[in-house]
């Protein structure tokens, strides 16, 4: 017998898999998630999802559940991961989730600003319950009671944590600027004529650069601190970029730069830009990562 409900289920799997990516930075994770979420669903009986009014609520309480739980479990996958760690890039939103736009605005949320790199980063700081709670409320726009019965405290105690992780938010929020895209293609130019000058005068005299290899490629293993110095380990990459494309891409919803050898990309960076200079640079070197991006 058909089920009534597939229609109804099926169109969830864009917002489960909006949520589930900002909930836990990785598109992988987020994809087994999803998987997991339909495959709880199908295991109740037709009675069972029957008896459930509200399918998208149903499916969203069980994919923030599932990753509560392995936001909680993190920290020690983390411990044993080598070198630093930086959520999984995507491209733009129609090369990693196919189908149409969706009509519900609730759907549409994926390139904003809850999606960049920096934002990511953000929420990755905050406590498994912080980072739930905000983004359920503030992103998904879910009421404190709905947030209260998914993560199993009180709207009280929730309204307070999406508050905390509300101002974490603004304290590493950067002021905006109109020209990243500018800023992103200088930064290419420059480091494509290997101009140093340039470099620096494009970066915040303290900028950091983060890497992120998990230990399987080479790259630098510590944070680089300030505009000479990132611009001197920039030059070194020049000199070893034999054969290496480097192509302006939308990584997070943000101007980016992409970096393909033999028509395979080896790298992503993604940039946090503050009055007109750029302020944070985070290079995905792990392969595991650049997963969407290689299918692409």
């Amino acid at each position: 017998m058909t089920d009534p409900q597939l229609s109804a289920v099926i169109s969830e799997r864009r917002q489960l898999l909006n949520l589930a990516y900002r909930l836990l930075g990785s598109l992988a994770e987020a994809e087994d998630v999803v998987q997991e979420t339909y495959t709880r669903w199908y295991a109740l009986s037709d009675r069972q999802r029957q008896d459930v009014t509200a399918p998208g609520a149903w499916l969203t309480t069980v994919a923030s559940r599932i990753c509560l739980d392995l936001l909680g479990s993190a920290r020690a996958r983390r411990e044993r991961y080598v070198g630093e760690w930086i959520p999984e890039p995507v491209p733009d939103r129609s090369e990693w989730l196919s189908g149409p736009a969706p009509a519900d605005p609730a759907d549409r949320v994926t390139l904003d600003e809850s999606i960049s790199m920096a934002f990511l980063v953000v929420l990755d700081s905050m406590t498994p319950a912080e980072r739930v709670a905000f983004v359920l409320h503030d992103v998904f726009r879910y009421s404190f009671a709905e947030v209260a019965e998914i993560v199993g405290r009180t709207p009280a105690a929730c309204r307070q944590l999406a508050s905390s992780a509300r101002r974490r938010i603004r304290t590493a929020e950067a002021p905006s600027t109109t020209h990243r895209a500018d800023i992103v293609r200088g930064f290419k130019e420059a480091w494509d004529t290997r101009d140093i000058a340039a470099l620096v005068s494009l970066l915040d005299p303290e900028a950091i650069a983060i890497a992120d290899s998990g230990g399987l490629v080479p790259a630098f293993r510590d944070p680089i601190t300030g505009a000479e110095n990132i611009a001197s380990a920039w030059m070194e990459i020049a000199a070893q970029r034999s054969g290496v494309a480097l192509l302006e891409r939308t990584v997070n919803g943000q101007p980016g730069l992409v970096a393909e050898l033999a028509g395979e990309v080896v790298a992503v960076y993604a940039f946090d830009i503050a009055d007109d200079h750029i302020t944070r640079i985070w290079v995905i070197r792990n392969p595991e990562k650049l997963r969407p991006w290689t299918a692409n």
